[in-house]
């Protein structure tokens, strides 16, 4: 059956193939004339070297039709497209004798018209018309526009006497043609003097001593580009030197053409101008230069409201701040003065106006701010105004959500949160929020129960400052917007695997010191989880389960075994006996563990992995750790493809318990585990890595790469990571050829229902391209796998020896297809099982790589 399917799959693949090669052939030339060649190729040659620079290629006006891994497709469907509608729908309408009049009888005129409108401009041509693209055909016209800005572009680098020209190369196939374009650049210009002519000496002094850092230096290549940086940072440098008002319009070039002209050694001299601001009249008085100013007086403004009256508002002093306010002020005056940059008597600096925004922003407290400057020019000195503008007291938020999971047919999620700004007085933004879903169990056999519900709340209070009892402004200054986080949360789960309650608290705290690096600091993470129903492992763990069972069926005959026969109970007539949850599964656990059964060693082994399972995922926890993550991101704004981000982390947990025990008398368990309020506290120290990198191919086609290593070791009073801080792998932003959970450890092969470990190795890579429209496409290639290391796992397939164990990464590659919304992006991706690490070594290549075996997942928003 297998080698049929197989067959009339390699069938079917082979006619889709040649029925796009004949769609491809009859529809491509579809609309290009007899006269006319379809682009399909630009090749341009500076100085007879090809040049592949995508920016540069970018100026060539005409490009070739889109196409998807070579196949034209937005093309095709464009030529699918009618080119008069109308004379369709006419045709329609007259197809048959007595169809125009039956409906002239059954509609009006009017509504005769409207199905014609519908028909042309709502149908199926304008559809593919707006999906599809136009056949791109070679225009001399546009062409020589090319020529132009490739002459202009290579101008600009210094090759002023540069040319240029093109050649239409005819194709073997029909009605195809490609474009060569070629520049002769001739010899670049240099840079022979520069000069200045800055009509302000207090900016030719500030000039002077910043021209090593110039963009524009003698003896180099003519660069606009390098000129145009050079404005950029002569402005920055101005501005943020107390030149408050410097316009970049101010700064001009000479290039002084005698020489250019004149020069049979393409030297050339550079004039820098810098002249008096725009406006100003043509007299050298002193008011008429661009000047530095200091600041004289900050006003604050807390209760701003555009066209509201000044008059009437109560102020008071502060250190060298004035705060207005209305009838009383609202907020304590250190945090209105922490969140501004500007000081009394020191210069004007742009970026301090930047950082005051920021950090004003960050309070989450007022709306966006204006910050009025007012000059003094005969004193060169600044009065600021800062309107802040509150926003409201309270604000509140709700959610909705219908859940799907492995567990749930189908659910509703709901939560509510509600906002209170400047809760003390310190611009505090307390956040108390609560959640709740309830489902549909998929599963009778998880509970007695049909519905699953969740309750869950948390408090979260956030200050805008270091909260802590040493002054840490030196270190952690305000411009990097640090803040500190404090958060109860608890949750509740009934009919959800083991009915875990969780209770956390975090005091973290972060700050970014640029918009490219954060740090963030959990100096208390606490959880604590408690297993309600631990007699449900079962039921919830049903591999586990059926591992045991399996075990058991040599000893359910009642009459050869009746000191077990309480262990079993009557189910399916395929297997009549089956261990009994709980009392039957534990039973039998425990007569095998005391030697009350003869087993195998192998099976003893797989009985004592068994037991050590359910009681670790079964046991409460007590995690009480810190950990410290570093993150760096160049993306510079949401449009930016081609970025890199960082991200170290590093989490240690148990070691201030630990220390405590010589002080505090804890109790002890069975194993010697020291015990807080009756659990044993996790120990661990744990690491992870994760680097994120897009590369920019083409105009819009991305290739997306990430890596990831995490291994947490335990150590002390454990010998297993909790589960809620172990890996998995598996899911949609994982390796999506396996579902979450299902992959590993090492080679095992799915032994448990949520398998997880304490090692990961994660590889990633996924180009991603347009298809039509906002309709995207992605292929991928996912690695990686999990492993135990330094626990206490026995298995020897799920645990790392050595470089051995990479033979056990798993890859996974498929295909996906994505639909941008602009606010967010919605993904299928089809994943399939290329190398299985779980397979027999002579079968781990290829074995079900079919649609049949393979893995479907729907996510929100890009993997990595």
């Amino acid at each position: 059956m297998r080698g049929l399917l197989g067959v009339f799959c390699i069938r079917a693949k082979i006619g889709l193939l040649l029925l796009m090669v004949i769609f491809t052939g009859c529809n491509t030339l579809k609309k290009v004339d007899e006269d006319e060649l379809l682009l399909t190729k630009n090749t341009l040659y500076a100085d007879d070297k090809k040049v592949t620079d995508s920016d540069i290629n970018n100026l060539i006006a005409q490009k070739p039709n889109s196409s998807v891994l070579g196949y034209p497709l937005r093309l095709n469907l464009y030529n699918l497209a009618k080119e008069n509608p109308d004379s369709s729908f006419q045709n329609w309408l007259h197809r048959k004798e007595k169809r125009e009049k039956r409906l002239n009888r059954l509609l009006s005129k009017k509504q005769v018209e409207r199905l014609k409108e519908s028909f042309v401009v709502k149908g199926a041509s304008e559809f593919l018309k707006r999906i599809g693209e136009p056949p791109v055909i070679i225009d001399t016209s546009s062409t020589q526009k090319s020529i132009e800005r490739l002459e202009a572009y290579y101008s600009s680098k210094g090759y002023f006497n540069n040319k240029g020209n093109y050649e239409i190369v005819e194709g073997k196939r029909k009605k195809r043609g490609a474009l060569d374009y070629k520049i002769n650049l001739g010899k670049p210009y240099i840079i022979d003097t520069l000069l200045t002519n800055i009509a302000s000496s207090e900016l030719d002094s500030l000039y002077s001593i910043s021209t090593n850092e110039s963009y524009v230096k003698q003896g180099e290549q003519f660069d606009l580009a390098n000129f145009n940086f050079e404005r950029e940072r002569l402005t920055s440098l101005f501005r943020n030197s107390g030149v408050y008002n410097f316009q970049e319009s101010s700064i001009n070039y000479d290039i002084l053409r005698d020489t250019v002209v004149a020069s049979d050694d393409q030297l050339m001299d550079v004039q820098l101008n810098i002249q008096k601001p725009r406006g100003s009249d043509n007299l050298d008085s002193l008011n008429n230069f661009y000047k530095i100013h200091r600041f004289d007086k900050i006003n604050i403004y807390s209760d701003f409201i555009i066209g509201g009256s000044r008059d009437s508002l109560n102020s008071i002093e502060y250190e060298d701040y004035t705060i207005y306010f209305n009838d009383k002020l609202k907020y304590k005056p250190k945090a209105l003065v922490d969140a501004i940059f500007f000081e009394k008597d020191s210069i004007y600096r742009d970026l301090d106006r930047i950082r005051t925004y920021r950090q004003i922003t960050n309070l989450n407290t007022f709306r966006y701010p204006n910050i009025e400057l007012i000059p003094d020019t005969d004193n060169a000195t600044l009065t600021s105004n800062i309107y802040l503008a509150p926003r409201p007291k309270f604000s509140v938020s709700f959610d909705f959500d219908v859940t799907h999971s492995n567990i749930q047919q189908v659910g509703t999620a709901f939560g509510a949160s509600v906002i209170t700004r400047n809760v003390f007085g310190g611009a505090e933004t307390l956040n108390v929020s609560a959640r709740g879903s309830v489902g549909l169990l998929d599963n009778p056999a998880l509970s007695e129960e049909t519905f699953a519900t969740e309750l869950g709340g948390d408090i979260n209070i956030t200050f805008p400052r270091i909260w802590f009892p040493i002054n840490t402004k030196k270190i952690i200054p305000y411009y990097m917007l640090p803040q500190s986080r404090f958060l109860v949360g608890t949750n509740f789960q009934r009919n959800i695997g083991l009915d875990r309650q969780t209770f956390n608290t975090i005091l973290s705290y972060n700050w970014t010191p640029n918009l490219s690096l954060k740090n963030e600091i959990e100096v208390l993470d606490i959880e604590f989880v408690r297993n309600v129903n631990p007699d449900n492992f079962f039921n919830v763990y049903q591999n586990t389960f059926s591992n045991l069972d399996d075990i058991a069926d040599g000893f359910d005959d009642p009459a050869e075994f009746p000191d077990l026969a309480g262990f079993f109970e009557t189910v399916e007539e395929d297997d009549p006996f089956q261990l009994s949850i709980p009392e039957g599964a534990n039973g039998f656990i425990q007569a095998v563990l005391n030697n009350e059964i003869d087993v195998t060693d192998e099976e003893l082994s797989d009985v004592n992995s068994i037991e050590e399972r359910r009681q670790r995922l079964t046991e409460n926890n007590l995690i009480f750790a810190s950990n410290y993550t570093f993150t760096k991101n160049s993306r510079a704004d949401i449009n930016d493809i081609d970025f890199y981000q960082f991200r170290a982390k590093v989490e240690s947990a148990g070691n201030v318990l630990s220390l405590m025990a010589n002080v505090v008398p804890y109790n002890e368990n069975d194993n010697g585990q020291l015990l807080v309020f009756g659990v044993p506290f996790s120990q661990y120290l744990k690491t992870e890595l994760d680097f994120i990198r897009h590369w920019k191919v083409g105009t819009s086609s991305v290739l997306a790469f990430r890596s990831f290593f995490g291994i947490a070791i335990p150590y002390g009073n454990s010998e297993s990571i909790p589960f809620v801080r172990s890996y998995f792998a598996g899911g949609s932003n994982d390796n999506r050829a396996w579902n979450a959970y299902e992959l590993g450890p090492g080679s095992t092969q799915n032994l448990n229902d949520f398998n997880e470990a304490n090692l990961k190795i994660a590889t990633n890579f996924e180009y991603r391209f347009p298809i039509a429209g906002d309709v995207k496409g992605a292929f991928f290639a996912d690695a990686g796998n999990i492993w135990n290391v330094f626990d206490n796992e026995d298995n020897p397939d799920a645990i790392f020896s050595g470089f051995e164990s990479l033979g056990d990464i798993a890859l996974g590659t498929g295909m996906g297809i994505r639909y941008d919304f602009s606010y967010f992006v919605f993904r299928v991706d089809v994943g399939f099982k290329t190398y299985n690490p779980a397979e027999e070594i002579s079968q781990r290549w290829f074995r079900d790589y079919n649609f049949r075996n393979a893995v479907y997942n729907i996510g929100i928003n890009y993997p990595f």
